[in-house]
């Protein structure tokens, strides 16, 4: 077993040891229970070594959970400016073993300012890696170094940064005396490793890859850096896609594909965007267009263009919002012109401004009749659903 010091501060941190524990004390793995807060004695920082665990803590000494019976858990408390309500992230290192990872709390040393933020350290390269969960998104990383401030008077969480990607992390065998970095002064070492397909997020049926995590508490939103490649199952006609990055703001509850945003259909449709905002469980996605890059949405000859198309995930069928001040534009091809594209001899069947109408060979939906987006009403009055389907002769 390893055995580490830690200096002063507090951390919230959930761990089951069979009873609450200090937490100026390394656990090497525990589970998720209520987060727990305590002030940490002044400790120096010390070289982890294989030690038996002794029955209880002392000045001296810094009992650990047994390999292979517990996790390691964290939480993040971010507490909104806009609605005032608490949200968490949990960061939970699913591996037991010392074999295939660590977990390590490392607070303010003697050195340090009173205030300095604890750091912790997740790594697992075991099949269930170091999960965090953000609103709706459950995320997997083999990496991962959570920075948290330190609580304020009266609060039993605080909130901080994350920074997770491929890498591992070891507990030192010697500290370099002249050491700087607080990590490696207490005895640990992280190695983050960005690469491409190595950041698993998943939502629902969408499951998404990325490089690279960051959360951080200035803006309370977590960015995956690119490419990212995303798959959403489907018997009839399964979704696949691609995008720059993925945000989710803690704040809003709200998930955005970001850059050059595409969503492949194995039915043929094919849909682009700057941004697409993406609920999986409500099974939508908000394609957003602006004046130079409206969103499109092209099946077969039919062409879509908007300020705003709503995308529904389960059936691949699309709506058109006209933005305010803004048009719809599209091509409709019907089934059997011979020069595969409309003709363009009447309104709608062909390109053109559409300002409150669309083709007559797309069905409608009137304001007032039921949605194809039951799970998400359409109120606006200018959401037009565009489901090609032949005219009869």
């Amino acid at each position: 077993m390893r055995r580490f010091w830690i200096g002063k501060g507090m951390v919230t941190l959930a761990l089951t040891l069979g009873a609450a524990l200090p937490v100026w004390v390394l656990a090497q793995d525990a589970a998720p229970t209520a987060p727990l807060s305590q002030t940490q004695p002044q400790q120096p920082a010390a070289v982890p070594a294989q030690v038996p665990a002794p029955a209880t803590p002392t000045d001296t000494d810094t009992p650990l959970a047994e390999p292979g019976a517990e996790n390691a858990t964290l939480d993040l408390v971010r507490k909104s400016d806009k609605d005032g309500k608490e949200r968490r992230i949990r960061i939970v290192r699913t591996g037991t073993s010392d074999d295939t990872g660590i977990f390590a709390v490392c607070s303010p040393q003697d050195n340090d300012p009173e205030d300095a933020p604890n750091l912790a350290v997740f790594s697992e390269t075991g099949a269930g890696g170091v999960r965090i969960t953000i609103d709706k998104n459950v995320i997997r990383v083999p990496l991962a170094v959570v920075t948290q401030q330190q609580p304020k008077d009266g609060e039993d969480g605080s909130d901080g940064r994350v920074d997770a990607s491929a890498g591992t992390a070891r507990f030192l065998d010697d500290i370099p005396p002249d050491a700087a970095e607080r990590l490696t002064r207490c005895g640990v070492e992280a190695d983050p490793k960005p690469a491409p397909d190595t950041v698993f997020v998943t939502q629902g049926k969408t499951e998404l890859k990325g490089q690279k995590l960051v959360y951080d508490e200035t803006d309370g939103v977590a960015r995956i850096d690119g490419p990212v490649t995303f798959k959403r199952a489907n018997e009839k006609d399964p979704l696949t896609g691609s995008s720059e990055r993925i945000e989710v703001n803690v704040d809003d509850e709200k998930t955005t594909l970001v850059g050059s945003v595409v969503l492949s259909s194995e039915g043929g449709r094919v849909s682009r965007a700057g941004r697409v905002e993406y609920d999986d469980a409500a099974n939508l996605a908000r394609l957003i267009g602006t004046p130079e890059e409206p969103a499109v949405s092209v099946k077969g000859g039919d062409t879509l263009r908007a300020g705003m198309i709503l995308y529904d995930l389960d059936k691949n069928e699309v709506y058109a919002v006209k933005a305010e001040g803004g048009t719809i534009t599209g091509e409709f091809v019907e089934e059997g012109d011979a020069g595969g594209a409309g003709t363009g001899a009447g309104p709608g069947t062909g390109p053109g401004t559409l300002p409150g109408a669309i083709p007559s060979s797309v069905p409608t939906t009137l304001p007032g009749t039921p949605s194809p987006l039951p799970s998400t009403p359409v109120d606006d009055p200018n959401a037009l659903p565009v489901n090609p389907a032949p005219r009869q002769p």
